[in-house]
């Protein structure tokens, strides 16, 4: 089953758009639940999302350097556990 893993809904300071800096996995690599996935810069402030689960990251939605938003889908992981979805 593929996960969808968002960016959570952050309140920094008066900037609402943000932007993806850096991905510690690549399409492919093993994640652990927990594990930083990717970086988030919000104006001076950066933030880690971490991967909601433990999986493969099958699919990165939005690149380095793009413009994200709260919500936004950044990235799939795919799991066995038939009951990930509700997990998130």
């Amino acid at each position: 089953m593929q996960a969808p893993v968002t960016l959570p809904d952050v309140r920094v300071e008066t900037e609402t758009e943000m932007f993806v800096s850096f991905w510690f996995a690549e399409e492919g690599e093993e994640v652990l639940e927990g594990d930083r996935l990717v970086e988030i810069l919000a104006g001076s402030v950066t933030f880690d999302v971490p991967a909601p689960l433990s999986g493969r990251l099958v699919e990165v939605r939005a690149a380095e350097e793009d413009a994200v938003h709260c919500g936004d889908v950044l990235a799939l992981v795919e799991t066995e556990d038939e009951d990930a979805e509700s997990e998130i």
